[in-house]
């Protein structure tokens, strides 16, 4: 059907103008409503506003405007049924070819801080989403459009069918629709839910990346669904694994962590080695120092543009992906010569997600993500002897590091670099001596280091091992049934020891 009537009413004006001039300019008759009416008028176009067209004002602040029958009627007669055909005529509605719709910002303003109950409920949208969804339900007559980067392609198709749209570009444009209206109720739902703590049922609708290769394994399929795209840009190498994303993913949380300028080497999703300094290259010397075998096909992060220097040691191992705000030509130029090497742009430390989703058996499970960032200095001493400024840095360093440690996890830190970590034990005592033989293998000393434990120390096993290692000061929640002989055997060993009230197991 030849386009002659649309109705266009958005709050994303990105390229309206244009478009609803290359509408006018075949003889398309506008109508609109509210702010996109006057934006139009402003821009010299001739508009017919709803209300003049349905013959029914505006009611109720605006809430009442296109929940009409002269605009569903228009929207969705089917133009080949002959006894729709009927009563569209006997009731004067006339069709509407061409709907354009962008919702109320709803997920941007809930995203504000300040934000209350009632202004987020007034950014839901009604009209809008109905009207989408009468427009994308008939696409084999009408073309709707939800997103101002499909102007030009309905232009074009227009100036190429005499008015027209193919119904390929209808059907792939309804996809669209149902797409973000699922997601948009989706927000809505969470924010409610949130704000309102009601007993809703959970549901996820996300958009598909890409289908991957396989999955953690080669007889697995698997897909990328999200918006993974928009913080992170592949630059070079081989395309993503799905084990690469779920690195990726715990590489980001970690470097999170840090303002200092810091590099991060990760394996199967555990840090195998974290370091800072001003100089990337000495970062790098202090993270791969806490262990030189671990990081073979691992992922390297950093918080600072990547620069030649440091391209040029870590070359020298193999890696699977390294991430960085950005790369120096010169970087990229060492780097680049890896065919396989994937070279990931960050661009951009993303909020964190605010729910957590795993699949359990015949469902999933939904936690609030653990943004919990507990300071040293704020927290707890427990022992006699409370730490010095130094230890308390070294502390720091370990807890930022402890939370993305599988559990049971411990880490053995100085101010600025890990010494030791032990990862994914039945046994927290285990742990400690993981990470003490792993500091062994390194050739690292633990003398005066600062042991985290993400879980408090069950027994005072745990904590001697880490004291006879060398550690002098420990960090941990705190809340076991023998807190007091942990805490005893501290103040034995005349050790600092600090709570910080919070848990950080990572399953």
């Amino acid at each position: 059907m030849k386009i002659q009537r649309a109705l266009i009413s958005v709050s994303d004006k990105t390229g309206l103008v244009d478009f609803a001039r290359g509408l006018a300019a075949v003889g398309v008759e506008i109508l609109s409503t509210g702010g996109t009416a006057a934006a139009l008028r402003a821009a010299g176009l001739t508009i017919k506003d709803v209300s003049e067209h349905t013959g029914f004002p505006e009611m109720l602040d605006g809430r009442v405007k296109t929940l009409h029958p002269m605009i569903h009627g228009g929207l969705l007669f089917r133009r080949d049924n002959p006894e729709h055909m009927k009563q569209a005529a006997a009731h004067g509605i006339a069709p509407i070819d061409l709907v354009v719709v962008n919702l109320y910002p709803f997920e941007r303003t809930v995203a504000r801080e300040d934000v209350t109950l009632e202004e987020a409920i007034e950014n839901i949208d009604i009209g809008g989403p109905s009207m989408l969804r009468s427009a994308a339900k008939n696409y084999a007559s009408v073309t709707v459009i939800c997103d101002p980067t499909d102007y030009p392609e309905v232009l074009r198709e227009m100036d190429e069918h005499d008015g027209e749209t193919t119904l390929k570009l209808r059907e792939r444009l309804a996809v669209r629709v149902f797409d973000r209206t699922a997601r948009y109720d989706q927000g809505i739902a969470h924010y409610l839910q949130s704000r309102q703590q009601t007993e809703a049922s959970f549901t996820c609708s996300q958009p598909l990346v890409a289908h991957l290769r396989y999955g953690e394994n080669p007889h697995q399929k698997a897909e990328l669904y999200g918006r993974f795209d928009d913080y992170l840009e592949q630059l070079h190498g081989k395309e993503l694994s799905y084990n690469n994303i779920l690195d990726i993913t715990a590489a980001v949380d970690l470097i999170g962590e840090f303002s200092d300028a810091t590099v991060a080497i990760l394996k199967h999703t555990n840090p195998c080695g974290v370091g800072s300094d001003d100089d990337l290259s000495l970062a790098w010397d202090k993270a791969f120092a806490t262990d030189r075998q671990a990081p073979f096909g691992g992922i390297i992060i950093c918080n600072r543009p990547l620069t030649g220097a440091l391209a040029k040691d870590i070359a020298e191992i193999f890696s699977e992906v390294i991430i960085a705000p950005e790369f120096e030509p010169e970087a990229r130029g060492v780097l680049q010569k890896k065919k396989n090497l994937r070279l990931i742009r960050l661009r951009g430390l993303p909020a964190p997600a605010p729910r957590d989703m795993r699949s359990v058996i015949g469902g999933m499970l939904v936690q609030d993500h653990d943004i919990s960032n507990e300071r040293p200095a704020d927290s707890r001493i427990v022992t006699h002897r409370p730490p010095t400024q130094t230890e308390l840095r070294a502390m720091e360093f370990g807890w930022k590091v402890v939370k993305h440690v599988k559990s049971n996890a411990i880490v053995f830190a100085g101010s600025d670099r890990t010494l030791g970590i032990g990862a994914g034990q039945m046994s927290r005592v285990d742990s400690v001596r993981i990470a003490v033989w792993k500091a062994g293998e390194a050739g690292l000393s633990l003398a005066g280091s600062a042991v985290a434990s993400d879980a408090f120390f069950p027994f005072s096993d745990g904590l001697i091992a880490a004291a006879e290692a060398g550690a002098t000061s420990a960090i941990e929640p705190g809340g076991s049934v023998r807190d007091e002989d942990v805490i005893a055997a501290a103040d034995e060993r005349k050790m600092a020891m600090i709570f910080t009230g919070k848990r950080h197991f990572r399953h």
